[in-house]
């Protein structure tokens, strides 16, 4: 099984298809992970996989994937997992697609490495809107199955890490609301409307980049295969030739 270990990390990935490379960032929250795909509305591993060459990954202490636990942890942690994934790899430019927890992550890469991303879709992002104590539910939830494995961690070490990642006052959580505007990648925003994906959060990506494509409704059947098809062309209008 292929592994990417570095810096007391090892971060399980998959590769499927030949192309142009896209990551795919998991739903699931801190726990996002490659099986989360088949718990959502579309899993677009086999879709992107006929034209792409897809990586997949496991982000750390998610599914297969492991690292130690500092309370040092940030969402330029997870970027910098991410992008030392891709060096590994040999990517240097990508597409990213991402859902869910998937979007924070999408914020943070296109305002860290704005020159390496061809193109974004975010779908459903998680953002703040008067929701705080439902993450602080689902973070207790995800830490308290940690705790066993990570005797390195005490309780300052994970409220640190809870604090770092949620206590702010960003609409996305990753980055602030006015950095948003340094997104230059070109951006298709799918809808979130529920608690954890808020239409508002949702809303923010696309009034900060000039040029964003949305799309409002997407979950219902009838309207799935147009959405996945406005995917599938926005990804391919900006693939480099």
């Amino acid at each position: 099984m292929p592994f990417f270990d570095a810096e007391n990390t090892s971060l399980y990935y998959e590769e499927q298809g030949s192309g142009h490379p896209i990551l795919l960032l998991a739903p699931g929250g801190l726990r996002s992970s490659i099986p989360y795909w088949e718990r959502v509305a579309w899993n677009p591993i086999q879709e992107l996989s006929a034209h792409y060459r897809v990586i997949t990954m496991d982000q750390r202490n998610a599914g297969q994937s492991s690292a130690r636990v500092t309370g040092q942890e940030t969402w330029a942690t997870y970027a910098s997992d991410q992008l030392s994934l891709l060096d590994h790899l040999g990517i240097d430019r990508f597409h990213v697609l991402g859902m869910c927890i998937g979007g924070s992550f999408i914020a943070k890469l296109a305002t860290t490495a704005p020159e390496r991303i061809t193109a974004a879709v975010v779908a459903q992002t998680i953002g703040q809107d008067d929701n705080l104590a439902t993450f602080r539910e689902i973070f207790d939830e995800w830490s308290t199955g940690l705790v066993s494995t990570h005797p390195e961690a005490d309780d300052t070490a994970w409220q640190k890490y809870w604090n770092a990642l949620f206590i702010n006052d960003n609409r996305v959580f990753s980055v602030p609301d006015a950095e948003l505007t340094n997104i230059r990648a070109p951006l298709l925003v799918l809808n979130g409307d529920d608690r954890f994906h808020p239409a508002v959060a949702s809303r923010a990506l696309v009034d900060a980049v000039p040029d964003a494509q949305f799309i409002e409704r997407w979950k219902e059947p009838e309207e799935l295969s147009a959405a996945r098809e406005a995917v599938s062309e926005f990804l391919k209008r900006h693939t480099p030739v």
